[in-house]
């Protein structure tokens, strides 16, 4: 596949990826409704598609395309990155170091803790293998246990992973916007913008649910 193909790929992907992400936040806010609401949400997505799809099969089609998605990206990432590597074989002792964002910088690592933590997420309150409770009918009452004050170490890596995601998105969207044709000045600083406002509306969804349950305002 060309780069300009391998650029198209990772960008549909990733906003694929993406809006996987808003749905899943949105669907996490609803424990600020209260543990019926959010049982109830919880036990829907097992059931959308019935009687024509079986129990779960809904969650599974997502999961198997998530997962595809999520191998596409990855795999065109790397190829990306040893295509542009190969391009510049010799290393210069006094080459001069190219600016970037914090972000391009740090997309490798982020992707680590990403993949990191979603293995441990599926673990934690997908099966509930690591879960305290690890009650399926009680959705609510796992992610209560999960992020009680005792298990501050699990907030602090379900935090570290939410901002390793907000730098990851913050460049990731900005570069699909850019690779998806928005190449003029204007456009640009709206990418840069929209990047931005994901990011951040993202971490704040995703965080609020762990921070109000260690404060109490969630329980």
């Amino acid at each position: 596949m060309s780069t300009v193909g391998q650029k198209a790929l990772m960008a549909v992907s990733g906003i694929l990826l993406m809006l996987f992400l808003v749905a899943h936040m949105v669907g996490n806010l609803k424990v600020f409704v209260g543990a019926e609401s959010f049982d109830h949400y919880a036990h829907w997505l097992r059931t959308i598609g019935a009687p024509l799809l079986p129990h779960s099969g809904y969650l599974w089609i997502q999961r198997s395309v998530l997962t595809v998605a999520l191998v596409a990206h990855v795999a065109a990432a790397t190829s990306l990155a040893l295509r542009a590597r190969a391009a510049r074989p010799v290393r210069y002792a006094h080459r001069r170091p190219v600016q970037g964002s914090y972000a391009a910088r740090t997309m490798r690592w982020g992707g680590v803790i990403i993949l990191l933590f979603a293995v441990y997420h599926v673990l934690d309150l997908t099966t509930g293998t690591l879960n305290p409770v690890g009650d399926r009918a009680h959705p609510y009452a796992n992610v209560v246990a999960d992020f009680a004050p005792e298990r501050w170490y699990v907030t602090l890596f379900y935090t570290l992973a939410v901002l390793a995601v907000g730098f990851h998105l913050r460049h990731g969207v900005f570069s699909a916007v850019r690779t998806l044709g928005q190449h003029t000045a204007a456009g640009e600083r709206r990418a840069r913008v929209v990047a931005l406002v994901v990011a951040v509306g993202l971490c704040a969804g995703f965080l609020s649910v762990p921070f109000a349950v260690m404060v109490g305002l969630v329980g």
